[in-house]
């Protein structure tokens, strides 16, 4: 007896499910086959971590030249606003290098998300009993320090950049670094806040440097002590320089 086969199926057998076309895993596209692994986003933070640790010891050296005279950060801040003309548009390197930094904050934040959503997965159920294991008060620190730096950030724009905020209608001035400085550093609860944002922003530096330099691979057991100090020193050097310029103005030194 013959069994008759049309087209590839045999008469009276259930037929099964087509053969589903293999998903491709892997992308085309070697970032984002970094990116989706921790050592990838990691390697992001590291890297757009330089680039703000670099903007933020500029922006303070930048600061300090209050101290200088007005002319002096006031012609810093016109400069700022004028390099790469002519071939750049008045303030269009100002706004290339926001962009920078906006795009380095972005991809910074999300894979730090990312990181911790991708440690918890990895330990779904915490520990019945968790060992104390040494730390630093700036690590446990960046789980909150990032909080207050971002509300700073937006308050700092608002307030020194745009003259938005903290000012008497009439009183900002554009352009008159040296006058607003003054005008906003004399509200007392303003330099507070401005210092407490400063503390933050040294214990999240000194915890990143370090953790920078790790993930790059730049420490050893020779260098640990060395870069430990170097991302200490950092951290205080961006802390005082900072907050000098509103003690200053409180105590009456700059006015």
């Amino acid at each position: 007896m013959s069994i008759q086969i049309l087209d590839g199926k045999v008469p009276g057998r259930p037929s099964s499910s087509p053969v589903r076309q293999a998903r491709r895993v892997w992308s085309s596209n070697p970032a984002v086959v970094l990116w989706d692994t921790m050592v990838g986003k990691k390697v992001v933070m590291a890297v757009t971590g330089i680039v703000l640790v670099g903007f933020v010891i500029a922006h303070m050296l930048g600061n300090l030249k209050i101290f200088l005279s007005a002319q002096a950060i006031d012609t810093y801040a016109g400069f700022l606003r004028t390099v790469g003309e002519p071939l750049l548009p008045y303030g269009g390197m100002l706004w290339v290098v926001r962009i920078v930094l906006l795009t380095c904050v972005a991809l910074h934040i999300t894979a730090a998300v990312q990181l911790t959503r991708m440690s918890r997965a990895a330990r779904p159920h915490g520990y019945e009993t968790k060992a104390s294991i040494a730390t630093t008060y700036a690590a446990r620190a960046m789980r909150w320090s990032p909080i207050i730096l971002f509300l700073f950030i937006v308050y700092h724009l608002l307030h020194l950049t745009g003259g938005v905020v903290g000012f008497q209608p009439g009183q900002f001035r554009d352009l008159s670094v040296y006058h607003n400085v003054v005008a906003g550093f004399s509200v007392w609860y303003v330099s507070l806040f401005y210092i407490v944002a400063m503390v933050s922003l040294c214990l999240h530096l000194d915890h990143g440097v370090w953790s920078l330099l790790q993930t790059l691979g730049w420490n050893n057991a020779r260098t640990t002590s060395t870069f430990r100090t170097l991302s200490r020193g950092v951290a205080l050097a961006v802390f005082v320089g900072f907050i000098s310029v509103p003690v200053a103005v409180l105590a009456g030194w700059v006015r």
